[in-house]
């Protein structure tokens, strides 16, 4: 049998080879494969835990450098968090008290105690509070929240129970509003015992020195009381020691003292107190007069309809039957609104008949500078000069009248400019000649049922002097300081009269003593009586 040429033989041995190469070859690169990726998550998982780790340093310096106030509001704080679950833990003591879960309740309690103390104590030493301080505090009461959420306190349940002690929350803190108001108004309407003892030496002198009562005679008549060339002003008053603080304050800045006349009116009551203090005080050689209202026997009824409404029995037992309607805020009761010394103002004319020109303060006032300018500034024909008081949007007039009323829709701009009483320069014979005080009885009878302004004679002055107002610059008059503790100390310093408008005067315990100073400075300390009645 003859062999095949040796380029026609099978190939098996050539081939078998080749398939075992190729496979080893796919295995070699599967390997270098698998290898190159098993070392680079290995790589990975080094450089990650590094990162991690920096990333723990870093939030850990974060922390370090922030005090208790900045860790509070940085949303990954300890502070934060425990505050947060706290709030969360005391809403549950509520809901577990109503469940009568009084066991969790008590865990919780003393858990949010230990958070208040690490809160306390970090607030103490202006640090933040650490991981390890925080941790244990952060869990222990986590876990509290998680039980007393699987305990029976679903969401529906927590809702209505927080819902319905907001409202009582709310309903106690109207209630707590309204009595705070309240005694608040009760202490300005009082007298300190100090004042009232120094009323009593001073009525004292008045009935048992016969020299006093000769001298007032004496006085009454002066020439200098009706005299247009000196400088005029009024005050209505029943508070001595306020009135007396007026009228030095007002002297002691003036350039010429001795060119000042002042016009007191207050009640039967204090008229002698007055009297007694005023003629025994030397004011730099201004003339002071005193007058009692109960000798205005004009001032009647039957002439005026305000004094009409100040006595009828209506308007008593709505200012002091305390049985009245609830819902009626407690300012709108004050008796003071009923008291005819504030109404007086709008009779001026009346009471000095001879005089063209007039300065009315009120007794909360302090003057800073001299007032004398005022009788010489140029009203335009208006009647009353006063500081307007719009630079706030509730000193408009539709804050203070009803304007759904069509006789004070079809007559006033509801945004017109409020002003402020308490330092006013009056044209008389401008008021006498638009018959300002007939307006101002117009008015007072279209509110009788108290529906077009519930109280003061603010709103009644809006009307009467409408269209008859000349704005004076604002530095003439400052107002705030019986009320708002923030008046700018530029503005204070700038201001010729400042205002002690509010419940908060200057001679109560209740006052505002940044300003208290102010008014301090003028009181006659010096005055034995004052001095024996400090201790009171």
């Amino acid at each position: 049998m003859r062999r095949r040429a040796a380029d026609y033989r099978r190939p098996v041995r050539r081939r078998l080879s080749c398939w075992i190469w190729s496979l080893l070859g796919i295995f070699s690169i599967v390997g270098f494969v698998l290898f190159v990726v098993h070392h680079h998550h290995d790589h990975e998982d080094h450089v990650e835990q590094p990162v991690s780790e920096r990333e723990s340093r870093n939030e850990q310096v974060v922390h370090e450098r922030m005090n208790l106030t900045q860790e509070m509001l940085s949303v990954n704080s300890y502070a934060r968090q425990i505050a947060e679950q706290t709030t969360l833990a005391k809403a549950y003591i509520i809901i577990a008290k109503e469940h009568n879960n009084l066991h969790l309740a008590w865990e919780l309690s003393t858990k949010i105690r230990s958070c208040q103390l690490l809160l306390s104590k970090a607030a103490m030493r202006d640090e933040p509070i650490s991981l390890d301080e925080a941790e244990p505090n952060i869990r222990s009461l986590s876990s509290l929240i998680l039980k007393a959420q699987d305990a029976h306190y679903d969401i529906a349940t927590t809702m209505m129970t927080m819902k319905s002690h907001i409202q009582a929350l709310e309903e106690r803190a109207n209630a707590a509003s309204v009595q705070s108001m309240m005694f608040g108004q009760l202490t300005a309407e009082s007298l300190p015992k100090n004042l009232h003892c120094l009323e009593m030496k001073l009525m004292a002198d008045w009935l048992t020195k016969k020299s006093l009562q000769d001298f007032a005679d004496e006085r009454r008549n002066s020439p200098r009381l009706v005299d247009n060339n000196l400088y005029h002003f009024c005050i209505f008053s029943d508070n001595l020691l306020a009135v007396s603080v007026v009228i030095n304050s007002t002297v002691a800045n003036a350039d010429h003292p001795k060119q000042l006349v002042f016009h007191i009116v207050t009640d039967s009551i204090h008229y002698g107190v007055m009297l007694a203090w005023f003629l025994n005080n030397d004011f730099k050689g201004s003339t002071v007069e005193v007058q009692n209202i109960d000798n205005f026997t004009w001032l009647n009824s039957s002439y005026s309809p305000a004094v009409k409404q100040l006595m009828s029995t209506d308007s008593r037992k709505y200012y002091f039957d305390g049985s009245q309607d609830t819902g009626v805020e407690p300012k709108f009761r004050n008796p003071k609104y009923i008291y005819l010394l504030n109404h007086l103002r709008f009779y001026i004319p009346e009471i000095y008949p001879q005089l063209e020109k007039i300065v009315f303060l009120d007794d909360d006032v302090v003057v800073q500078k001299d007032l004398t300018p005022l009788f010489s500034l140029d009203l335009h024909g208006n009647v009353n000069g006063a500081v307007e008081t719009c630079l706030e949007a509730f000193h408009r007039y539709y804050k203070y009248l009803n304007f759904s009323n069509p006789l004070i829709s079809s007559k006033f701009d509801p945004q017109a400019c409020g002003w402020a009483f308490g330092m006013n320069v009056f044209d008389l014979i401008a008021w006498r000649k638009a018959s300002v005080t007939a307006r101002y009885h117009y008015w007072i009878e279209q509110n009788a049922d108290r529906t077009i302004w519930k109280l003061g004679t603010l709103p009644p002055g809006l009307l009467a002097f409408y269209g008859m107002t000349e704005p004076l610059d604002r530095r003439w008059h400052v107002l705030g300081l019986g009320y708002d503790m923030n008046v700018d100390n530029r503005l204070i310093e700038s201001a010729a009269v400042i205002h002690f408008n509010g419940n908060m005067k200057p001679w109560l315990k209740l006052r505002i003593n940044r300003y208290r100073p102010l008014w301090e400075r003028y009181v006659n300390q010096t005055h034995p009586h004052l001095q024996d009645c400090a201790t009171h």
